[in-house]
């Protein structure tokens, strides 16, 4: 038989444990750090701002710097990594987000097809559970559940390692942020020399399906912060993710994700396919002078979109786009 009184103090022990003493300083914390300051600049930036989200995708393989000049907005590039859900990052960006504002969603395809069973086990449970509790409350309950019950033994041995090395300074979370990202969260540790060379062979990934897209909890959440924003005046407008030139995704795909953004979506031609020799080190993550390149290509269009004038990029990124392979 079940001894209940032991359950309960052992729930109640590692809800003490993870939820207010242990934590991965090292692994997760700049995942957090990230999130909290990307939130910061988006309340601070005046109105209209140009806003890039998606996940990695947004600051590796485009740019504020490039499009905030050439649109001459005031930008933020909000995306961050897939660990962090989009129903916390929506949640969390949508106060700063006022009409006039123009948001640009080049979105994984992965992230629309993400399921609800993907989120509830997402690193940002563990997170929230450590320093945002009454933010999860404001998640679904299935969500909250899942950071609940986050975490693991391996986890809390990762956390009693962590904790002293990051007493001791082995590595600053911020430090850390100031060396991969600008002010304006654009990544700039993705310099071309340091590009990953066994990207060159190998098969290209498939993409979802275009069923994964229309039944993937990633896409209820997109589509209801798109309707959302509209309906405050926010300008939101889709576009493609960057991938390889070989990559495998159906035309049924493009059709449904093109679908959820109706009318305002931007394809650039080529669709944001690009050679391999042009990314970092993963299919999502453009090298520095494609990233430049691209957001040109980007905001020209987005230009036309808004009708808006578009202006030069100026000498010192058009050198850095030239040495695009």
């Amino acid at each position: 038989m079940v001894n209940f009184r032991s359950l309960l103090v052992s729930v109640a022990l590692y809800v003490l444990l993870f939820g207010t003493v242990l934590e991965r300083p090292l692994s997760l914390e700049p995942l957090w750090l990230e999130m909290t300051q990307k939130t910061a600049r988006l309340a601070s930036l005046p109105s209209p701002k140009l806003v890039i989200l998606a996940g990695s995708n947004g600051p590796y393989s485009h740019s504020c710097a490039v499009m905030g000049k050439m649109l001459n907005m005031p930008c933020e590039n909000a995306g961050i990594a897939v660990g962090i859900g989009l129903d916390e990052i929506f949640t969390r960006y949508a106060p700063t987000l006022h009409a006039g504002d123009v948001v640009y969603m080049p979105m994984e395809l992965e992230q629309y097809a993400m399921t609800e069973a993907q989120y509830r086990a997402l690193v940002d449970g563990a997170l929230l559970l450590r320093h945002d509790k009454a933010f999860l409350l404001k998640l679904p309950l299935g969500r909250a559940m899942g950071a609940l019950f986050c975490c693991t033994l391996g986890d809390g041995l990762e956390a009693l390692a962590e904790m002293p090395l990051a007493a001791l300074n082995v590595r600053n979370g911020a430090t850390l942020l100031a060396a991969e990202y600008d002010v304006e969260g654009d990544r700039v540790d993705n310099d071309l020399a340091g590009a990953d060379k066994t990207l060159l062979a190998g098969t290209a990934r498939a993409g979802p399906s275009a069923q994964e897209i229309e039944e993937g909890y990633g896409t209820k959440l997109i589509a209801r912060f798109v309707t959302q924003e509209r309906a405050k005046g926010v300008v939101v407008i889709g576009g493609w993710p960057v991938d390889f030139t070989d990559a495998r995704i159906s035309n049924g795909t493009r059709a449904a994700v093109r679908q959820i953004y109706g009318m305002e979506f931007l394809s650039l031609k080529g669709e944001s396919l690009y050679p391999r020799i042009d990314f970092f080190n993963s299919e999502d993550h453009l090298a520095r002078p494609c990233q430049f390149k691209n957001s040109m290509e980007v905001a020209k269009g987005l230009g036309k979109m808004l009708a808006r004038k578009v202006m030069a990029p100026g000498v010192e990124m058009d050198v850095v786009a030239e040495e695009c392979p």
